[in-house]
């Protein structure tokens, strides 16, 4: 098999494991409109502060990965530019911890005495996308770790296209998520 039609089955794997995910989440989303629907089940939280901000880190970090392509053909070393999404994913893990700190003391909590149904949505949707966001960070490690090796160029950068399309990927799920879990 050639390379071009090698790089181009990865794409397509990559693009069946993005329609996979955005599957999982939809049928997530579609039960937590029909369990919203059941008020004698529901509790309503309010939103941790730490998912505005993490939501920013997040854009920020996909808005970055666009100067990618140009920084390479202009020959410059993009190792500055990976690390800081590298960084601001990281970040933007921390900043969900600690939003399920904020949940916690407010009485939200995943299971057990004093768990409700909008609290446990809450905790397996952003969880799941956190561990999704894994991939996307150990993809950014290699990344990184390849760009500081200068082993990227305009002819050669693959994995780090993948790696950028997931993140973005990522990002807008992200945005869709607390867009529905902010305003629904």
């Amino acid at each position: 098999m050639d390379i071009a039609l090698r790089n181009t089955v990865k794409k397509q794997l990559l693009w069946v494991a993005l329609v996979s995910i955005s599957m999982f989440f939809a049928s997530m989303l579609s039960a937590f409109i029909v369990e919203k629907g059941d008020v004698d089940n529901w509790k309503n939280f309010i939103l941790p502060n730490y998912f505005v901000i993490s939501t920013g880190i997040i854009i920020l970090s996909s808005l970055l990965l666009f100067f990618i392509k140009s920084t390479l053909k202009k020959g410059k070393s993009i190792f500055g530019l990976v690390f800081m999404v590298l960084i601001l994913g990281l970040l933007f893990s921390f900043f969900q911890i600690k939003g399920w700190e904020q949940l916690t003391s407010q009485g939200i909590y995943l299971t057990g005495i004093g768990s409700n149904v909008a609290g446990s949505f809450l905790y397996i949707l952003t969880l799941t996308h956190l561990l999704h966001l894994v991939g996307g960070l150990v993809g950014l490690c290699i990344s990184t770790i390849k760009s500081k090796q200068n082993l990227y160029s305009i002819n050669n950068y693959l994995g780090l296209e993948l790696t950028s399309i997931y993140w973005h990927f990522l990002t807008i799920l992200w945005i869709i998520l607390f867009t529905f879990l902010k305003f629904y």
